[in-house]
């Protein structure tokens, strides 16, 4: 009985990190073009701004590294230093799936050997590959990225990117870098 009561509760508890929503919870616009996997599911992506969360308190100089595995599947490395950009490194790894071959713009991540899921959706991203805005398709996050950490202006065009996509942009946070 015991045994059963402890599957259980491990059960609830996993089903409560998954994010991963029903249909009727995505509210997110779906993404404005396909993704070269081979060009964006490579190399180091740098989080410029992003919508609060528990997690990323006290985080800055957030970034994401991918590594691209099979036709549909990415490992994932996000990192960040904690307080300053001269930090503590804090990082955790996942182990991605392209959820939508062909497009390739919607990624579901399973972070702990599975136990946490998240699912991204990559809603727009420069032709040279040198920024994306993504999402989660509920709407309630949203992260923006890119190559090289941008200039002012570079970086108020790409917060009016996201406020076209239907984002609050008043809540964004700019970890330094």
């Amino acid at each position: 009985m015991r045994i059963a009561a402890a599957a259980l509760a491990l059960s609830l508890g996993v089903s409560a990190c998954v994010t991963a929503p029903s249909p009727d919870q995505v509210r997110a616009p779906q993404p404005a073009r396909a993704v070269d996997p081979e060009r964006f599911y490579s190399g180091r992506w740098l989080e410029i701004a992003r919508l609060p969360m528990g997690i990323t308190d006290g985080c800055v100089a957030g970034a994401t590294s991918y590594v691209l595995v099979n036709p549909t599947r990415v490992d994932i490395r996000d990192t960040c230093q904690v307080d300053t950009p001269q930090g503590r490194e804090k990082a955790v790894g996942a182990r991605g799936e392209i959820l939508d071959p062909g497009t390739n713009a919607k990624l579901r991540a399973r972070y702990f050997g599975g136990l946490v899921t998240w699912d991204y959706w990559v809603l727009d991203h420069a032709e040279d590959y040198s920024w994306f805005i993504s999402a989660d398709p509920t709407f309630n996050k949203l992260w923006i990225y890119t190559r090289e950490v941008p200039d002012a202006a570079e970086r108020r065009a790409l917060v009016s990117r996201a406020e076209a996509l239907g984002y609050d942009v008043s809540r964004l946070e700019f970890p330094a870098f």
